[in-house]
């Protein structure tokens, strides 16, 4: 039997964030997924092979392989420092179904992770969106938040490096930002994708109704929202499982008692629920983690999967 590689260049351009975010949420009506990691590295050259599986019954499993070389970026000419695939395994006989460009499914999981959050979280009057951050997935976030939100009238975008934000800005036509707290304080929705490992959206910036969206911070001694704001906002998560005990976001804040796991108020699996508490009012300031995990790679790998094979 061929097993087929479905690289981004022959189906990206039947992708929508609003089915891949669909995708999501219906996954999180099935079974919980089972979930599993393998952590490799080589300290010599401190390059890391990462394999992460999850499997949902009836819906299928999931391997996402990936390497990353950051000595790829010294080499004449240089070549990309993170390489990977997802192996797609069908549930019913656990049969290879596709292997699947690992980049294709990680920039569809992130972005559509956190606008999902957003379309749960968020008023549905937001109309200014802050963009915090400039690389490839703020670009990301941009295209999912206009699709999600279309009555989106503003998009700023602020960096440390305000000539990066210039430069997202001119190409996604929006509005470069130098003063972060004003920003923050007229936005509506603040997305954030950094790589910061100090704290710095504060808590005295934010307005009441605002949803903040965190992606960076994805792992231990990471931050991008100081105490202020973990303690002003309704806390909610992807999932508990890959989150609270894991990235620093959270695990900083509960191991110093300035919040506590209990004051997660859900995940995916709780929020899908037609009985969820959500937003109790458009005064609520909402706080969503993104920490991404296996389910979410299979999930999306899956609707993938399925919009190339064309059903």
């Amino acid at each position: 039997m061929s097993i087929p590689f479905i690289d981004r260049n022959e189906v990206e351009d039947q992708l929508r964030w609003t089915s891949i975010a669909d995708a999501i949420f219906d996954g999180h009506k099935r079974s919980k997924a089972r979930l599993g990691d393998l952590f490799l590295n080589r300290v010599e050259d401190n390059s890391t092979m990462l394999n992460r599986a999850a499997w949902i019954d009836d819906l299928g499993l999931a391997m996402k392989a990936v390497t990353v070389y950051p000595k790829n970026a010294q080499r004449e000419p240089a070549i990309p420092t993170i390489h990977g695939v997802v192996i797609l395994f069908d549930d019913d006989a656990g049969q290879i179904k596709a292997l699947i460009d690992g980049a294709l499914v990680t920039k569809w999981k992130t972005a559509t992770d956190s606008v999902l959050g957003a379309r749960l979280l968020a008023r549905k009057t937001s109309r200014n969106l802050l963009v915090v951050g400039s690389g490839v997935v703020a670009e990301s976030l941009v295209d999912a938040y206009r699709e999600i939100f279309p009555d989106l009238e503003r998009i700023q975008i602020w960096s440390r490096t305000y000539a990066n934000a210039q430069e997202l800005a001119e190409k996604k036509q929006c509005e470069a930002v130098e003063d972060l707290a004003v920003a923050v304080g007229e936005a509506d929705i603040v997305t954030s994708a950094t790589m910061a490992r100090e704290p710095f959206i504060k808590g005295e910036w934010a307005k009441p109704g605002t949803h903040f969206d965190l992606i960076g911070a994805f792992k231990d001694g990471m931050r991008e929202a100081d105490d202020a704001l973990m303690q002003k906002a309704k806390l909610f998560v992807d999932s508990r499982e890959t989150t609270i005990d894991h990235i620093g976001e959270l695990k900083d804040p509960i191991a110093r008692g300035v919040i506590s796991a209990a004051d997660v108020l859900a995940d995916y699996y709780d929020m899908v629920q037609p009985d969820c508490t959500l937003r109790a009012g458009d005064d609520d300031i909402t706080l969503f983690k993104n920490g991404g995990g296996a389910h979410l790679d299979l999930m999306v790998a899956n609707a993938i999967y399925d919009i190339w094979a064309g059903k």
